[in-house]
């Protein structure tokens, strides 16, 4: 069977004790906040910035810090979603349980 994610942004500042196996949740918005149990699978090693089309390139001299964005792979466990309700683009809430 092929697996199934989503890949959630976090910020960078999050991702210090986050690494690939934890256990985790995602609360599906459009089932009523139905919960899954997953898993960290991947975490990118660039920030969403750097995939972006236009990547923002700071040639202005605005030295503003702003936490940047990295995606992470989560994929759910196994059985989970057996009647397919997942959609591409759907809105999820993750939790990666961390401790």
């Amino acid at each position: 069977p092929e697996d199934i994610w989503v890949t959630a942004n976090f910020k960078e500042t999050q991702l210090a004790e986050m690494h690939p196996g934890q256990p985790a949740t995602l609360s599906i918005d459009a089932y009523g906040g139905r919960v899954y149990d997953a898993h960290v699978d991947s975490i990118s090693s660039a920030t969403g910035a750097r995939f972006s089309l236009l990547p923002p390139e700071n040639a202005t001299g605005n030295y503003v810090k702003v936490v940047q964005r990295v995606p992470v792979r989560v994929v759910l466990d196994q059985g989970q979603d057996s009647s397919h309700q997942l959609r591409p683009g759907m809105s999820v809430v993750v939790k990666v349980r961390v401790r």
